[in-house]
């Protein structure tokens, strides 16, 4: 009865509910600081591992992971002595090397020494093979031999860049769609892009190396950037390819406008897919064409010998007999 009368009279439940009230307002004003901390603390962890994918990916291409090496010292000497990166500028070559896969100033001093260097080489060869073997050769035709020479030694390094970008680019498209398909798979389990990207990198290295440095360089420019639009840019410039160009877009469309980035994905892997099956249907139609000049050289007198050879013997022997 004590019990029942205590909890029923008023004052003790004004002062319950009076304690109450007190408790909640306590508990509101104290919930942010406590959560404040929680979150400065989380924070600290992600601003802590995105400092460590950069120091390690900045390790990475410092290391020469991007297959090439330091630059000569005697080719570097001589750069810096004659100061051809003047004599020679190129405001294109940054642009020109990254597309090959050659980043770092060490790739720029070998090519500024090549196109010096190899010009003066070429002259000397063609200037030996016209005093040795040009003889019979009239002034006209030795002076175009070396300064062909010389053009040819000059353009060389544009032209072994170029061929190298194209290489590399046609690898990456290789397995570029097949790569989106698995970004997609990580995207919908639950994992962010860099996550995916880091993830897919690691399993498309195998069978392409270069597309998984593409990753690797994406993941860490996409931690440190001010803008993720940046590192999708980045990627599309580097590679220089129509099909990772609209994929870079569908990414920073998505990002800005908030769409869901699983749809960009699959969208835009099969775009990618029918783009590879068009080149290959391509390279297809173009065989006959490329076969014509080989199958007149090297099949056409091997049948005509079959056909006519039989009787050509024939009419020997009859000749022969008589």
């Amino acid at each position: 009865m004590d019990i029942v009368k205590t909890l029923t009279d008023p004052t003790n439940i004004a002062a319950f509910l009076a304690a109450g009230a007190c408790f909640a307002t306590v508990m509101t004003l104290a919930q942010p600081m406590l959560n404040g901390n929680k979150l400065d603390s989380r924070l600290k962890e992600v601003a802590k591992k995105r400092e460590e994918l950069r120091k390690k990916s900045r390790a990475d291409l410092a290391r020469g992971g991007l297959q090439h090496k330091g630059a000569n010292q005697f080719a570097k000497g001589l750069v810096d002595k004659f100061d051809l990166q003047k004599a020679l500028a190129d405001e294109t070559l940054s642009e020109k090397l990254i597309r090959a896969g050659l980043r770092g100033q060490a790739a720029q001093t070998m090519f500024y020494f090549y196109r010096a260097a190899l010009p003066i080489g070429f002259a000397v060869a063609a200037l030996a093979y016209v005093f040795i073997f040009g003889g019979h050769h009239q002034f006209q035709m030795k002076l175009a031999i070396v300064v062909g020479a010389v053009a040819l030694g000059f353009y060389a390094p544009g032209l072994y860049l170029k061929n190298l970008a194209e290489t590399r680019r046609s690898k990456i498209m290789e397995a570029f769609p097949d790569s989106l398909d698995m970004l997609l798979i990580c995207v919908e389990s639950g994992m962010s892009v860099e996550m995916g990207l880091q993830r897919v990198g690691q399993e498309i290295a195998p069978a392409s190396v270069e597309l998984a440095e593409e990753f690797a360089l994406t993941t860490a420019e996409l931690s440190y950037l001010p803008e993720r639009r940046m590192a999708y840019e980045n990627l599309a410039r580097r590679t220089d390819h129509p099909g990772v160009k609209a994929v870079a877009m569908a990414l920073t469309q998505a990002e800005k406008y908030g769409t869901p980035v699983g749809q960009a994905l699959r969208v835009m892997a099969k775009e990618n897919r029918d783009m590879r099956l068009a080149e290959a249907e391509k390279k297809a139609a173009s065989l006959p064409p490329k076969l014509t000049v080989p199958m007149i050289v090297f099949f056409l007198p091997v049948l005509f010998a079959v056909i006519i050879g039989p009787a050509i013997i024939q009419v020997s022997a009859m000749m022969n007999g008589q």
